[in-house]
């Protein structure tokens, strides 16, 4: 359940801010005749990402039972490579967010207007349907509704208070903290992808189990089942699941530091 409330409480407030930094903006720059298209355009956003999560519970139905293991080992890779391009991206980008997307108001006349309140809100959507559809996959499907349901309706209220009340939210420690914690939900997705590739006969099992700490936390029981939904806790990995999930660190983090490396002004000459 903590996964899919973090992960629809990040999704859905990152889409709720960018479009109500759009309206917002509108609205001081007197142009609010331009609402209806943000509006338009919204909704057939969450429109398109509700068609999306039927294709993709279609395709899941569709491979159960054969092919299950390829199918979930894809998904899982997909949605952790592109849950870590999203972190990646705020994190550069929560500083000047808000400039950014009057920057692109600006530039842009009604139908631009339109496809950037779209492909904001409907990039969120689909986001999030790949990544409660990868979640589902280590937990039950209804415990993942229930905290997906929870965390959009938490993060409904969040952007509520920063747009309504004097409530004053650090964005930048919202979303860095938040990023943390996706992170390593993103190295147990790539570690258990890998796993499943493995179930699916595509990917070779060079050492079986490296250690086996069932005896000790068993993965299959209350802690060891949270441990394993939201961080891909495996107690007895392959030796290929413990190089993807020390590997992913490594790749993130040398991702994180060339993108600071690159934000750093340069130094004063004299």
């Amino acid at each position: 359940m903590i996964p899919s409330f973090m992960i629809t409480f990040r999704e859905g407030l990152e889409a709720f801010l960018i479009v109500g930094i759009i309206l917002a903006y509108l609205a001081q720059t007197k142009r609010t005749e331009l609402n209806k298209h943000v509006y338009a355009a919204t909704g057939l956003a969450v429109l398109g990402s509700i068609g999306a999560a039927l294709v993709f519970n279609a395709l899941a139905i569709e491979f159960a039972g054969k092919n299950e293991e390829l199918f979930e080992g894809i998904v899982m890779l997909i949605a952790a490579a592109v849950l870590t391009s999203m972190i990646i991206w705020m994190a550069r980008e929560s500083k000047n967010i808000s400039s950014s997307i009057r920057e692109k108001v600006d530039s842009n006349h009604a139908r631009g207007l339109f496809a950037l309140a779209f492909v904001s809100v409907f990039r969120e959507g689909i986001e999030t349907v790949l990544f409660l559809g990868a979640a589902a996959m280590n937990t039950e499907a209804r415990t993942v509704l229930y905290g997906g349901v929870l965390g959009l309706a938490t993060s409904i209220v969040v952007a509520y208070l920063v747009f309504k009340s004097s409530s004053r939210v650090n964005l930048k420690t919202f979303f860095k903290y938040t990023g943390i914690f996706l992170i390593l939900f993103a190295a147990g997705l790539t570690a258990h992808g890998v796993h499943e590739l493995q179930e699916a006969g595509v990917v070779p099992i060079i050492v079986e189990h490296v250690w086996d700490m069932n005896h000790l936390l068993d993965e299959n029981r209350t802690v060891g089942s949270l441990l394993k939904s939201l961080f891909g806790y495996n107690g007895n990995p392959s030796l290929l699941e413990v190089f993807a999930y020390v590997g992913y660190y490594v790749v993130v983090g040398l991702g994180i530091k060339q993108m600071n490396a690159r934000n750093v002004p340069p130094p004063e000459t004299a």
